[in-house]
């Protein structure tokens, strides 16, 4: 199964109304599990769509911990995530001795390139897709990340 196949896959879950899927394909077994953001009335309920593992319960209760936080520093400045489209390795450079593509403080338009995250020797370009500024990067360089787990905080021009 290739990457395209599972981000299609990821896709259509997130665009479903399904919270959770499981894909067999040959010998491969793929279980996607899903619970959108839901704001009402000011109040911040969160449940971000995760890859889960029943290998790693501790990494899943670690990023739930994190994105508490981050929910509680989004709520008290009212900033935009800029999240993970698919599971993979962060990075904030296109190579060890390269600068970060952004920092804290940093400008970006809609277009501008932020991180790359690498899935099966593949390297993605993650672009911001908002105006504004960096107000937080939440994940270390070479971090495994989740789908759906925020990586940078944004304060919207």
């Amino acid at each position: 199964m290739e990457l395209k196949e599972i981000q299609e896959l990821i896709n259509v879950l997130d665009k479903s109304s399904i919270d959770e899927l499981d894909y067999k394909f040959n010998d491969m077994k793929l279980s996607l599990k899903k619970i959108k953001n839901k704001i009402e009335e000011g109040n911040i309920t969160q449940n971000k769509a995760k890859y889960v593992e029943e290998s790693h319960p501790q990494k899943i209760d670690s990023i739930q911990e994190e994105s508490k936080f981050v929910d509680k520093k989004k709520e008290e400045v009212n900033l935009h995530e800029i999240t993970s489209p698919m599971v993979g390795t962060f990075y904030n450079a296109s190579s060890p001795t390269e600068d970060p593509y952004v920092e804290v403080g940093a400008v970006v338009k809609k277009n501008t390139i932020v991180c790359m995250v690498e899935a099966m020797k593949l390297f993605n370009e993650i672009e911001a897709e908002i105006e504004g500024e960096i107000k937080d990067v939440l994940v270390k360089n070479g971090e495994l990340v989740e789908y759906g787990q925020p990586l940078f905080l944004v304060k919207k021009n």
